[in-house]
Formats: C-alpha cells, sequence, structure tokens
C-alpha cells in the first residue's frame, strides 16, 4: 500500500522514528488521540491511523475531544468529519471554559490552566475507555517554543519528553510528532482535507501571549539562520549535565581530583638525563601519573573543566 504523497510518506516517516526511538507503542496498545480539531491533532490521528495499517504490531486508536464549553465550538464537525473516515470519537463537554473565567484574574494568561484542566479530563477519560496510550499533537516547533518559554521566563532549563508518565504512574502519555515541523502538520492536514477548527478561547492567537512571541523569535531566527530550530531540536536530546550549573546534577562536593603531589613531582623529575629522555614529553601528563603510594600525602582540589 503506497502513501498518497512524498508529504505524508515524510511524516510517516517521522512519526516512525519518533515511536522507535522512545518506545511509545507496543502490541495491542489502545492509543487515545487528543483531538481538539487543530491542524496538529489532525495531523496527528491521520499519521497514527496510516502507520496502524502498515505497522508490524496492532493497536488500535480513539479519538477524544474535550469541549471547553464555547457556544461556537463546532464539536459537530469534528464529529461528522470522524464519522466519514471510520474512526472512533468520544466528546467530552466540560465547561472549562466558564471555570477559567471564574478562576483566572484579569490579564492572567489562560493557556497553561487549560492544558491542566484539559489534561485531567483526558486522564480520567483513558481510565474508562481502557486507554493504554495518550497521544498528543505537539510537533517539533512546540518543544523548541517551550524550551524558549521555560528559558526566558521561568528559568528552568527543560521543554516537554516524548514520553511520559503521569505521577501517579496511571498513564503513559506521547507525542509521536516530535520530529515534525509545523508547517509540514498544517500542509498535512490541508492535503488530507480536515476541517481546522478553533478552541474560540478568546485568547486564542492573542499576539501578546508568550508562546506567541517565541514563535515569532524563532521565525526570524530561522530566517536569518536556516536550520537553527533543528540544531535547537537536536540540543535537547544532546544534553551536557558537566557543563550546567545544576548542583544536582554536579555535586559540587563530588568535584574534586586527588592527586599525590609531592610523588608525582619526584617521580617527574627522577633519574638519569638517560632516562628522562624515555618519559613522556608532557610535563602534565607525567605529574598526573597514577601513584601506588599507601602513604597520605598532600592533595590538590583542581577546578573541573
Amino acid at each position: 500500500m503506497a502513501y498518497r504523497s512524498e508529504l505524508e510518506a515524510r511524516i510517516a516517516k517521522k512519526t516512525t522514528k519518533a515511536i522507535v526511538d522512545y518506545d511509545m507503542l507496543e502490541n495491542g496498545d489502545r492509543v487515545m488521540v487528543g483531538l481538539s480539531g487543530g491542524k496538529d491533532s489532525w495531523a496527528l490521528l491521520q499519521a497514527l491511523d496510516v502507520l496502524r495499517q502498515r505497522a508490524p504490531i496492532k493497536f488500535t486508536l480513539i479519538a477524544v475531544n474535550v469541549d471547553s464549553g464555547y457556544k461556537e465550538y463546532k464539536h459537530q464537525l469534528i464529529s461528522s468529519t470522524c464519522q466519514a473516515r471510520g474512526w472512533d470519537l468520544r466528546i467530552e463537554h466540560t465547561n472549562i471554559g466558564q471555570t477559567i473565567d471564574d478562576i483566572l484574574d484579569d490579564g492572567a494568561t489562560p493557556c497553561s490552566l487549560c492544558a491542566r484542566l484539559r489534561r485531567g479530563v483526558l486522564y480520567r477519560i483513558a481510565k474508562e475507555n481502557g486507554a493504554t496510550k495518550i497521544a498528543l499533537g505537539h510537533h517539533a516547533d512546540d518543544f523548541v517554543e517551550t524550551l524558549l518559554m521555560n528559558l526566558f521566563f521561568a528559568g528552568a532549563l527543560k521543554a516537554m519528553p516524548p514520553k511520559l508518565v503521569s505521577d501517579d504512574g496511571a498513564h503513559v502519555v506521547i507525542r509521536p510528532l516530535v520530529y515534525v515541523g509545523e508547517e509540514e502538520a498544517r500542509a498535512y492536514a490541508k492535503e488530507s482535507e480536515l476541517p481546522i477548527i478553533g478552541c474560540c478561547c478568546p485568547a486564542c492567537g492573542d499576539l501578546g501571549l508568550q508562546r506567541q512571541r517565541m514563535k515569532r523569535l524563532l521565525m526570524e531566527l530561522e530566517r536569518e539562520h536556516p536550520g537553527v530550530k533543528q540544531s535547537m531540536l537536536k540540543a535537547l536530546g544532546n544534553v551536557a549535565p558537566r557543563h550546567l550549573l545544576d548542583t544536582r546534577l554536579n555535586p559540587p562536593a563530588a568535584l574534586r581530583a586527588r592527586v599525590d603531589v609531592a610523588r608525582a613531582l619526584a617521580r617527574a623529575g627522577e633519574g638519569s638525563p638517560e632516562g628522562l629522555r624515555h618519559q613522556s614529553a608532557d610535563p602534565v601528563a607525567q605529574a598526573l601519573r597514577p601513584v601506588d603510594d599507601p602513604e597520605p600525602r598532600a592533595i590538590i582540589e583542581l577546578k573541573p573543566c
């Protein structure tokens, strides 16, 4: 069975790589896809459905839409689209929108609170439906944007994991589009003729939001330095803990080198001129040779590189 287009083949390849790299799926999994109606979640559902028909393992899909309660939200369009394509769908009607309005102070950003509330609903539905994995449509740009948001505004060096176990250990969240760019997801949803539905939140698309600022920053950087987003994504999987300031990773008391100075210097200078010619030409390497001496001697603590 051939892929419908070059774009679908590329999306499938990147999604398969993510699934393999992070051991996201197992035989017999029931995967619950969080379907908001946006381009990313549609692209994820379509990609997983394509892979489901080709994969060497068997897994099933169920889409879950969490309706936040906004009157203009087109959940009927989501329902009819899934029905036409033979996708199982459950729509959960909630009053999350009203709850956010009641709780949040004027001018505060609702997105993080909304995400937490929706995540709680997804966890509950996953348990009710026997889902073994919860798949979310976060793509490569989301990972990089989250990294910058935490770096600039939260004082933390973190993004989001492609595979996550919930705090209570009951749920596994996966993000199979981690290698797929936002533009690819948008193009794939359009090519697949899937209806893009806004969440109807009044704050959606607000250019003053931190994430929108990160999007603009990354767009400018990518224009000036093509490939910079891919480099940043690669950096998330190429961490050098010894070169960070977190003392939990590098306890200062453990960062010391034990060198027997007296014996090392004596060894470096002992012997005849003939014998010295056969010693290492590198005085540092010569001075730091292991010393087998049971007697306690002076210790130097060296600063780590």
